[in-house]
């Protein structure tokens, strides 16, 4: 009976061992993951000339339909076009050096950002005037970054809410899917 109990006991000490997360072997696979991700990571590259080029415009014409009132313009990362969708609602549509559309950006609105976000905006803003809302629609096939307000940011879907304070002093939030609330940019630029 002896020798069953030190069995026993001998057993659940070497489980329970065993059953202990190695935190050497998970803090160098963190590792290994971000390094992964850092490796994947599509930095921006220029775009090439002057001009919006042959190969957004087809993308564009591939990725939309029924839009009106095209309007394209080129800038050193992206060239973009601001239209009308079928249902009449302002967008902008983003093409990196590949011609691959990066994301769309179209208006919203303060109620439809995540409650939690808005009642922390209420909060934490409170002497702020809320102004223009843009949700970034990510491209999740594209892993290249985006640029707004001259910030760059790793791509996913987020809200962005432009405030200002009686002394003019613009900043914009970035707000996530689920609600959290993040400072973006302080922009003294931004025209409201």
């Amino acid at each position: 009976m002896k020798k069953v109990i030190m069995l026993l006991a001998f057993t659940a000490v070497t489980c329970s061992v065993y059953a202990q997360p190695n935190t050497f072997a998970m803090a160098g696979s963190r590792k290994e993951a971000r390094k992964e991700r850092h490796e994947r990571k599509i930095t921006l590259r220029e775009l090439k000339g002057s001009k919006v080029s042959f190969q957004s415009k087809q993308a564009f014409d591939r990725d939309f339909s029924n839009t009106s009132n095209m309007v394209w313009t080129h800038n050193m990362y992206f060239d973009k076009v601001s239209f009308l969708n079928e249902k009449g609602v302002s967008m902008s549509a983003y093409y990196d050096y590949n011609a691959r559309l990066v994301g769309t950006t179209a208006p919203a609105k303060f109620s439809d950002l995540p409650v939690v976000a808005q009642k922390d905006i209420a909060k934490h803003y409170s002497n702020y005037e809320k102004a223009p809302v843009v949700f970034f629609d990510d491209n999740e096939a594209n892993e290249t970054d985006m640029i707004l307000y001259g910030m760059q940011f790793e791509d996913a879907d987020n809200y962005f809410i432009e405030l200002k304070n009686k002394k003019n002093q613009p900043v914009v939030l970035k707000v996530d899917m689920l609600g959290n609330v993040g400072f973006f940019a302080e922009m003294s630029d931004i025209k409201f």
